[in-house]
């Protein structure tokens, strides 16, 4: 007989994540099978197992029975572990869990619960737009079950099993969420890994083995095509006169409790009466500090208020208004491509610990894959690369490390794929001895235009703005080739087919290479398309690439070409067209 869990401490919760852990480390192939596109970069299932990994190390070198601070342990190992949104995702669920149970020795059934939904409004409040027919869905759907169910729970193993069937059924549903899943005919990976995750600690509960995994497909549907990829639009340009809130406003806000007696911090209506003062709003806190950055027309009035919660530190206010003639001064400057005809920069000798390194103004991180790839952003006067990208994103704690490695007061980060922004975001909030801006770069094209728009004597608000701006500003383009048997957007794709990949919406699926990159950079040279860069990859051969130079030579003659060895794996070639 099954030992009963009316409630659980931290031993209990250890063996429970453990196992969690263990159920999604032998399905990650299984998760990673299911991420939308047929390309050979899905990697859901390894993103949130390293982020599990790294969350339950932290666990085993800081085991106790009170359960509060084994989950405070998991948050932290699962915080700095985070890969890829889906790992962030699930660190930020965590996060929320652990901060609702931090003071409690043990837990029962409604403290569970409440854990749970707490978990799931941390994780909304990490994403900006957040979709239904994702992993928060799953979690908002399976937090809400238990919390309806903690009350007549018969102990935790229940609450966890009733937990565990409404995930299980609104992961089934998700195709019905997402049209993109009822396409191409599975549920959602992420949502999967959550549920794995659930299995095994069920499993640490009641002693029984999940059952085997089955195809976790749902039965397709034709609905109307539709693109695959939001498109953000660029920031319009606009005069001087038409900024409505004239101040960037940056200041750190230290937690007094009780300054003003029977007033208490609470990030959510703090942020809310900011609001009121400007817009551009961002508000990160921890038990004790508060970092705010808004555009406000009366930065007086937001001090104000914040003063009423701590003391005001780290003052900086800028007017945006005087910084508009930079942002024409960069837009003048162009984007100079001087950089292709530049010898890389040689990496220099590392600098003795105990040498003071006197720090620049301005810094850059960049993620990369590829030598090639790397040496031209080193030419561009980037300090620190990560490798990373398609294959293998980096945590949250490498970016960490690179930012801190980086000799300068302010620091660009520069994530150059979708799937690393949450995590760069994530260690831009953990960075308090430097300003960390990210530029949401989603290509790595994105990262070099946005970092060709970069000017050294600008002011870091100026150069935010340009170089977001210039993401709008280059198409991307990817050739690779097809993993599986598919069918989106009303096209049907077989396994080993080229596949052209315009800012991330597949746009052709043919077995021919030469055919495929022809018919990519025909859609994207369009009627407007002055330069175009192309980056060879490992498996790119010279006869191939020199066919792809004379097709745009013939067919699209006005176009400007830039040809470099990128090195980049699973990919043939990476195309840009500005």
């Amino acid at each position: 007989m099954s030992k009963r869990f009316n409630t659980i401490d931290g031993a209990d919760f250890i063996h429970m994540m453990t196992m969690g852990a263990a159920r999604l480390e032998s399905q990650v192939e299984q998760v990673n099978a299911l991420n939308v596109f047929p390309v050979p970069d899905g990697d859901t299932g390894t993103n949130m197992n390293l982020t599990m990994s790294s969350g339950i190390d932290e666990l085993h070198r800081k085991p106790s029975e009170h359960l509060g601070k084994t989950a405070m342990a998991l948050s932290k190992g699962l915080l700095m572990g985070a890969r890829g949104n889906s790992g962030v995702i699930l660190s930020q669920l965590f996060r929320g869990f652990a901060k609702s149970v931090q003071e409690e020795n043990a837990i029962h059934p409604q403290q569970f619960a409440a854990a749970l939904q707490q978990g799931v409004d941390t994780a909304y409040q990490a994403v900006v737009k957040p979709v239904e027919g994702t992993v928060l869905t799953v979690a908002r759907e399976s937090a809400k079950e238990a919390t309806s169910y903690a009350r007549k729970a018969g102990d935790i193993a229940d609450l966890l099993e009733h937990t565990l069937r409404k995930a299980e059924e609104v992961l089934a549903r998700t195709p019905d969420m997402l049209p993109v899943l009822k396409q191409v005919g599975v549920v959602d990976a992420g949502g999967r890994g959550l549920v794995l995750i659930y299995e095994g600690m069920l499993q640490a509960l009641t002693g029984e083995q999940p059952p085997l995994p089955v195809a976790e497909t749902a039965k397709p549907a034709a609905i109307p095509q539709q693109s695959l990829h939001d498109m953000v639009s660029a920031q319009a340009h606009m005069a001087t006169e038409d900024i409505e809130f004239g101040y960037c406003t940056e200041f750190m806000v230290k937690l007094s409790p009780d300054k003003v007696p029977g007033l208490q911090f609470d990030e959510g209506d703090f942020r809310h009466e900011l609001e009121k003062f400007g817009d551009s709003l961002l508000v990160v806190s921890d038990e004790d500090l508060v970092k705010v950055h808004i555009h406000a027309e009366y930065p007086g009035e937001v001090m104000n208020y914040a003063m009423k919660f701590g003391d005001l530190t780290r003052i900086k206010i800028e007017n945006m208004r005087e910084q508009h003639e930079h942002i024409i001064q960069a837009e003048e400057a162009g984007r100079a491509n001087a950089y292709l005809h530049a010898p890389a920069i040689q990496e220099q000798p590392a600098v003795p610990e105990e040498q003071e390194v006197e720090l620049k103004r301005f810094g850059f991180v960049t993620v990369s894959v590829g030598d090639g790839i790397s040496e031209i952003f080193s030419s561009l006067g980037v300090d620190q690369v990560i490798a990373g990208g398609q294959t293998m994103n980096p945590s949250t704690e490498d970016i960490v490390k690179a930012i801190m490695k980086t000799p300068a007061d302010t620091v660009y980060v520069l994530p150059n794929n979708s799937n690393i922004v949450m995590a760069a975001e994530q260690a831009r909030e953990l960075v308090e001895e430097k300003q960390v801006i990210v530029i949401p770069s989603k290509t790595i094209p994105q990262g070099m235009a946005a970092l060709l728009a970069f000017v050294d004597n600008a002011t870091s608000e100026s150069n935010t703005d340009a170089m977001t701006a210039a993401l709008q500003n280059v198409r991307s383009g990817q050739i690779t080739q097809a993993v599986r048997d598919s069918s989106i957007d009303g096209m049907d794709i077989k396994e080993n087919d080229y596949l052209g990949l315009m800012d991330g919406r597949i746009a052709v699926a043919i077995p021919d290479l030469s055919a495929a990159c022809q018919q990519l950079l025909d859609q994207m040279i369009g009627e407007d398309g002055e330069i175009v860069t192309i980056l060879a990859g490992e498996e790119a051969v010279a006869e191939q690439t020199a066919a792809i130079e004379a097709y745009l030579a013939e067919h699209h003659p006005n176009v400007e070409v830039e040809v470099h060895s990128g090195g980049q794996p699973l990919y043939v070639y990476l195309f840009s067209v500005e």
